[in-house]
């Protein structure tokens, strides 16, 4: 047991995500390449690699470790990985569309196969209709990548509206972001003259929609810079300058990247400082507390006089939120196909020794935690 605590923190990430640029990974990020061991699961759909990681972590949080769970973006319910910080180990799914291969192998990184548990003979049975199924699976997250990089085409219009416009005062955005740093920085010391970054999502598009983990983050940190406005009024420039801000003066950050433009920072959480900036918009409205501080962007905006402009923006916005759709339920058909594609793996698959392999794989965690300073 770790000290008195009775159960550990969860927090929940997306380390990869479906985009408008395609499948894009921060898997690099999941946890540091000189972790005190790093396992990497193998094998097909089906094979019980994500149940394998969760009852890893669930067990864990009951001994009262802290856990990262990694989700999947393409299944609402699966893991594509747990860290426990603490003891520097990970778990971490290492099949398509997010390949991982040991880095430092024995030293860090094992491989752990499920595919040792199954029939091999029964699986190739269904050779042909799983590689049917795979081919559909990509034809479909294809078709739904087309409708993302459209609903990025139509969001940047929308975006457009207020540059083009000359309503987006730039000037008045530079001077809070001025006073913003100041007021974030002011007499705290240089922590480390070699900054980390740590990239990941905190939302993703999944066959469900636009789901969002920012509470599991965000909620016990003691301040909350909360930055509200419309697409385009300079929010996203605000937390990119306060992530370089905070590296320049020597901090860590845990940057979160947007769902739909990865390039692009949505939130900011600084540890060392406890503090987070939050991009608060749709689909990861955040709700303030009393110790927070809100940020309108939209104090930097004019009026726009001329209808013509809005006609323009609304429409955009329309087929913006219509291609969003579209890509939804594509992805929704990949999930259903490669949902079906596990059916054809399960029947071939010795649980029990899958079960057991778990336990071993526990066990090897539980004496590298007993190693542990903690």
């Amino acid at each position: 047991m770790k000290g008195d605590r009775i159960k550990g923190n969860l927090k929940k990430y997306f380390p990869g995500g479906n985009t408008s640029k395609g499948f894009h990974s921060f898997y690099d990020y999941i946890i540091e390449t000189d972790a005190n061991r790093i396992f990497v699961i193998k094998g097909g759909p089906g094979v019980g690699k994500s149940t394998f990681m969760r009852k890893i972590g669930e067990e864990m949080l009951d001994r009262g470790y802290d856990v990262e769970f990694h989700c999947c973006s393409s299944d609402n319910g699966s893991l594509d990985g747990v860290v426990i910080p603490a003891i520097r180990v990970a778990l971490l799914d290492g099949t398509s569309p997010h390949v991982v291969d040991p880095r430092n192998p024995g030293a860090v990184d094992e491989i752990i196969h499920l595919g040792d548990h199954w029939d091999s003979k029964g699986l190739t049975g269904n050779k042909q209709e799983i590689l049917a199924t795979n081919r559909e699976v990509g034809r479909l997250f294809r078709r739904a990548y087309g409708y993302l990089a459209s609903a990025k085409i139509f969001l940047d219009q929308v975006e457009s509206y207020y540059q083009d416009t000359g309503a987006l005062d730039a000037g008045a955005l530079d001077k809070v972001c001025l006073e913003l740093t100041h007021r974030i920085f002011e007499g705290k010391n240089r922590q480390t003259d070699k900054p980390k970054a740590r990239h990941l999502f905190i939302t993703a598009i999944t066959p469900d929609g636009s789901v969002s983990h920012l509470n599991t983050v965000v909620d016990d940190l003691s301040k909350r810079y909360i930055i509200t406005g419309d697409d385009g009024t300079g929010k996203t420039t605000l937390v990119k300058r306060l992530a370089d801000a905070a590296m320049m003066r020597g901090f860590d950050v845990e940057a979160y990247h947007c769902a739909l433009t990865p390039e692009n920072i949505d939130h900011l959480v600084i540890p060392q400082l406890d503090i987070a900036v939050i991009n608060s918009v749709e689909p990861h409205f955040y709700k303030p507390r009393a110790e927070d501080e809100i940020i309108d962007t939209m104090q930097f905006v004019n009026p726009v006089l001329d209808s013509r402009y809005l006609a323009e923006k609304t429409t955009a916005r329309e087929m913006y939120r219509r291609s969003m759709e579209l890509a939804i339920e594509f992805i929704a058909k990949a999930k259903a196909e490669h949902d079906r594609m596990e059916t054809l793996y399960v029947p071939y698959m010795n649980f029990d020794e899958v079960n057991a392999r778990r336990e071993q794989t526990l066990t090897r965690i539980l004496e590298i935690a007993a190693t542990q300073d903690i």
